[in-house]
């Protein structure tokens, strides 16, 4: 149905948003691959215009060593959707970027966190249509002194506002399938540890808020899975279920959000279940993980809640193997600009 997040139809034109701020990732990764390649093939990938951050002659070095027919052109954000349709638009960070495929070095980390940060600012300032990242090496940035557990805490921070700093949250999209972790980048112990009542109903009000907002579901329909083995099996396998679980679906129900659980996360993912929820609320990174990258792990994408601005990523991480050899598939990437778009479209201009 139109809206629905999980229909095949994610379009839209440059006429209704502006163009998309797309950043480097770690200079060193497929980002830069899959971004030239994606829009060689931007009329078949059905691509919204966007524009790329960061080192135009790295970039031009990184197409002459793929052999892609890449014609580049400076420009700004409010001329790339003009620019797009002849020439990939390169908006310069002041980063200079000359790390070899697959070998970081002291420019890697400046030169994506630099890509980072003007992204955020040319959409939070109405330059830019949505924020699209390519991946980054977390390893990296942090030799370098990031403080940050990764992408999402960061874009976080850029989006603090009077000293508030808004909670994020992961979503992992396809059509398909959608599916928000309430703990995610922790040990299974840990995220156990960290399991609240509390903490599930904050993730799933933003999830169901930005849902409605961005997807055009007027009342996004959650299942919420439950922690252990059977949801519990009534709490002989564990009472974390009745405890935590439970009184979470509760309150939100009170809150006026369709949800239901705790369900067995074992029988949540079928093509049938599937059907009866718009996003699947799961209680660690790989109860939400391991269904979607199984079902789309060439088109899913990773969509940032709860910020003041709209951010997506292709669900993959910076291939250093495959980094210069033009084995790099765009299609997540290409996912992630289409579904920035569609999203972006959502906001007034």
């Amino acid at each position: 149905m139109a809206g629905d997040p999980h229909s095949e139809a994610v379009k839209t034109t440059s006429s209704r948003i502006r163009a998309l701020a797309l950043t480097s990732g770690e200079p060193a990764g497929i980002g830069p691959d899959i971004a030239l390649t994606a829009w060689l093939r931007r009329s078949e990938l059905d691509l919204p215009p966007f524009y790329l951050l960061g080192d135009r002659a790295f970039f031009a070095e990184r197409a002459k060593l793929l052999d892609l027919p890449v014609a580049f052109t400076e420009a700004t954000p409010e001329d790339a959707c003009a620019a797009f349709a002849t020439a990939l638009p390169v908006v310069d960070t002041g980063e200079t970027a000359t790390a070899r495929p697959g070998q970081p070095d002291e420019t890697s980390a400046s030169a994506a966190l630099a890509s980072i940060r003007h992204a955020v600012d040319h959409v939070r300032s109405g330059r830019a249509g949505a924020v699209v990242t390519n991946p980054i090496a977390k390893s990296v940035l942090y030799r370098a002194g990031f403080r940050h557990p990764g992408h999402t805490e960061y874009l976080a921070e850029l989006a603090a506002d009077g000293g508030r700093t808004p909670q994020p949250v992961m979503m992992l999209w396809s059509p398909a399938l959608a599916v928000v972790p309430v703990t995610i980048h922790v040990s299974l112990r840990e995220a156990v540890a960290q399991l609240t009542s509390d903490l599930i109903v904050t993730t799933a009000k933003i999830a169901a808020a930005d849902m409605k907002a961005h997807f055009g579901l007027a009342r996004p329909r959650l299942a919420v899975s439950g922690l252990n083995p059977h949801a519990g099996e009534d709490g002989s396998l564990g009472s974390e279920d009745i405890d935590i679980v439970a009184p979470a679906v509760e309150a939100l129900c009170k809150a006026g959000i369709d949800a239901r659980g705790p369900l067995p996360a074992d029988t949540m993912f079928h093509a049938a279940a599937r059907k009866t929820y718009d996003c699947a609320v799961c209680m660690y990174h790989d109860q939400a993980l391991i269904p979607i990258k199984t079902i789309a792990f060439e088109d899913a994408v990773n969509v940032t809640l709860g910020l003041p601005f709209i951010r997506t990523s292709p669900d993959h991480g910076t291939a250093f193997d495959i980094a210069g050899t033009g084995k790099a598939n765009p299609s997540s990437l290409a996912a992630a600009l289409r579904l920035a778009a569609r999203m972006a479209a959502t906001k007034p201009l």
